[in-house]
């Protein structure tokens, strides 16, 4: 019986033989297996492949002449009683079972005998590298189980030292829990004390409760005596003050008369030389920004009577809408400032930089609110400077401007510095 390695060479050379053949020389019981495609002639027609060698000598010559085309050299040393060393074993034996020369058996069982010895050394190649492999995993096991022991004893160790930390923490407590009763217990004594003298105390400011509230009626009692004779004295002293303020109205309305002054509508800022802007070509729409910001400060200062408002008109614009056109900024400043005016009743004059233009631009006209632009050669800060000189000592002038040097150089009694953002929160309201 042929090793299964060398049957299947066999098989392999006449699976490929009766794809060449024609169809007369082939023998009828593989005729079946020849019309099959040549990759399944091996696994469909093996055994009547292998039959078919067996039992037709013609065949199986067929087949040798397609095995000594693969196989020439080890043909011919065959043929010359030769077997060469570096050949394999199963194509020997698979060559010699198809040629049949003297001696074959002897070949295919030393074929056989190669073949598994060959089997037989990679088994043992196999199972001496299994045994590498668990010898391998069981020094790895050993080592893991000494370092675990290692690891167990450390950990034995410091637990131990936990316990030995938590007796005499436990020890302590319980003299801390002893000293905190006998404690208690001197501060439940105490407490007792101290709520008996707690009750004769209030016993005592009971007792001058009473007294003083005797006394605190008989003092409201001279009170409203002294509030009965005191409101007859302020009634007095209003009478006198309300003739005298009628006495100084009739006095300026008489020296007004008499020096014959008219009536104008001229305010002090009017006089300082500035530009106004120019008419708008196309109007302007803006909306206010809110916020819960409260500038109560500003708030207060617009209630003083006949105030004049001045405002740095770029410096607050840039502060609060510092990406928005020039144009828009102006627009939109002056809007608010409108709505002030119209609120607080204030004389508003915003000013802004017009050096560097050779025409004002156009600014929409907004009830109660001055806008100037500063002439050729001179910047916003000199004209607000001379609009605060332009006013009369004592009038509440308020500058909006975080510019440091305004603030300086407008300094005066009645004049009141504000920073920018304070406007801000107070249009944002």
């Amino acid at each position: 019986m042929l090793p299964e390695a060398v049957r299947m060479k066999v098989v392999a050379l006449g699976a490929e033989t009766l794809g060449l053949l024609p169809a007369a020389d082939i023998p009828t019981s593989l005729r079946p297996v020849a019309r099959f495609a040549s990759a399944k002639r091996v696994r469909l027609g093996g055994t009547a492949i292998a039959a078919g060698l067996e039992s037709d000598a013609a065949f199986r010559m067929k087949v040798f002449e397609t095995a000594a085309r693969h196989h020439p050299d080890l043909v011919s040393s065959l043929e010359n009683g030769q077997t060469p060393l570096a050949a394999d074993p199963a194509d020997v034996a698979a060559v010699a079972y198809l040629q049949r020369p003297d001696g074959w058996e002897d070949l295919v069982g030393a074929a056989s005998e190669a073949i598994q010895q060959k089997v037989d050394e990679h088994r043992q190649s196999r199972e001496s590298e299994a045994v590498a492999r668990v010898q391998a995993q069981l020094d790895a096991a050993r080592t893991s189980a000494r370092e675990m022991r290692e690891r167990l004893k450390g950990e034995i160790s410091r637990l131990k030292e936990e316990n030995a930390t938590l007796r005499r923490r436990v020890q302590h407590t319980r003299q801390q829990l002893s000293e905190s009763r006998d404690a208690e217990q001197a501060a439940r004594s105490d407490a007792a004390e101290t709520t008996e003298r707690a009750q004769a105390a209030q016993k005592a400011a009971e007792a001058e409760m009473r007294r003083l509230r005797t006394r605190l009626a008989e003092a409201e009692e001279a009170a409203a005596s002294s509030r009965r004779s005191g409101r007859d004295e302020r009634d007095l002293g209003t009478a006198r003050l309300t003739l005298l303020l009628d006495t100084l109205a009739e006095a300026a309305n008489g020296l007004r008369r008499e020096l014959a002054l008219p009536a104008t509508s001229l305010r002090p800022a009017e006089s300082v030389p500035s530009v106004e802007p120019s008419s708008p070509e196309r109007p302007v729409g803006t909306a206010l920004g809110r916020n819960a910001e409260d500038p109560r400060l500003l708030d207060e200062l617009l209630r003083l009577p006949r105030v004049h408002l001045v405002v740095d008109g770029y410096n607050v614009t840039k502060t609060a809408w510092p990406t928005t056109p020039l144009e828009a900024q102006r627009v939109r400043l002056a809007q608010g400032l409108g709505a002030i005016s119209a609120r607080t009743g204030a004389e508003v004059t915003c000013v802004f930089d017009g050096a560097d233009v050779s025409a004002p631009p156009p600014v929409g006209a907004v009830q109660g609110v001055r806008v100037r632009f500063s002439p050729a050669g001179r910047s916003a800060d000199d004209l607000i400077k001379d609009l605060v000189a332009a006013e009369p000592e004592g009038r509440a002038v308020i500058v909006v401007s975080s510019d440091r040097e305004i603030a300086e150089a407008v300094r005066r009694p009645g004049v009141h510095s504000v920073e920018a953002v304070a406007l801000v929160g107070l249009l944002r309201s």
